[in-house]
C-alpha cells in the first residue's frame, strides 16, 4: 500500500485555527479541552508580539473587546477574547469583572478565595447557607481591529462557606453549579466543561465560525 505523506499532511493541517487573546494557560486549557480537538487553538504565549492590555473596562464585554482588539491588530485571522468572573448576590454582584484581582494580587486564586470567604462572613453568611451566585462569561470575536461578533454565557448556582475540591482553578472550590451537590473543582472536568459559563459562550462561538465557514 502506498501513502501519499503529502496528503496526510495537508489533513492534519485542516483543522480551524483559533486564537484565544489570553495567556492564562487555565483559561486556554479548557478551551481546548471544549473543543475537543476539533480545532487548533493557540494563544498569545504563541504570539510575543502581542502587546499586554490594560482591563479598563467596568463591564465584561467592555473587557472581553479590548482584548480582542488589541491582538486582532496585531496577529492575523480571527482573534478570541473572552472576559469572565463571579457575581454573588449577597455582595450585590461583586466581584464581577474585578473577580481575578479581588483578593489585592491579579490572577491569586488563593488570596481570591480568602477574600471571598471573608466576605461572605461578613455579609452574615454561615455554613449551611446558600447564598446564590453565579459564573458569566463575554466573548468577543474580532478581526483586522474591529469586532465581528459578541456571546455570551452563565451558569447559576450557590457559593460554600469553605473550599470544596483540588480541580478547575479560580473560584472553583466555593461554587456549586444548579442541579449539583459539589463545587465546580470536585466535579469531573467534562462534567464542568459541558455545562460552564465559558462553554455555553463557547458553543455559540463555534456555531457562528461553522457557519461562516460553510
Amino acid at each position: 500500500m502506498i501513502f501519499n505523506c503529502k496528503r496526510l499532511m495537508i489533513m492534519e493541517q485542516e483543522l480551524p485555527l483559533l486564537v484565544v487573546a489570553t495567556r492564562n494557560a487555565h483559561k486556554t486549557g479548557e478551551i481546548r479541552a471544549m473543543l475537543a480537538g476539533k480545532w487548533e487553538v493557540k494563544d498569545l504565549s504563541d504570539y510575543p508580539q502581542a502587546p499586554p492590555v490594560d482591563e479598563t473596562g467596568v463591564t465584561f464585554t467592555e473587557n472581553a473587546t479590548l482584548k480582542a482588539l488589541s491582538a486582532s491588530r496585531c496577529i492575523p485571522g480571527v482573534l478570541l477574547a473572552d472576559d469572565s468572573g463571579l457575581e454573588v448576590d449577597v455582595l450585590d454582584g461583586r466581584p464581577g469583572v474585578w473577580s481575578s484581582s479581588f483578593g489585592g494580587e491579579e490572577g491569586n486564586h488563593a488570596r481570591n478565595n480568602l477574600r471571598m470567604m471573608e466576605e461572605l462572613r461578613r455579609a452574615g453568611v454561615k455554613p449551611g447557607d446558600r447564598p446564590s451566585a453565579r459564573f458569566r462569561c463575554v466573548m468577543v470575536l474580532a478581526g483586522n481591529g474591529r469586532v465581528l461578533a459578541e456571546f455570551s454565557g452563565s451558569v447559576e448556582g450557590y457559593m460554600l462557606t469553605e473550599p470544596a475540591g483540588e480541580g478547575g482553578f479560580g473560584y472553583d472550590p466555593l461554587f456549586v453549579p444548579e442541579g449539583h451537590d459539589r463545587s465546580f473543582a470536585q466535579l469531573p472536568m467534562e462534567v464542568k466543561n459541558s455545562m460552564s459559563h465559558r462553554a455555553r459562550a463557547l458553543a455559540q462561538v463555534v456555531e457562528w465560525m461553522k457557519e461562516r465557514r460553510a
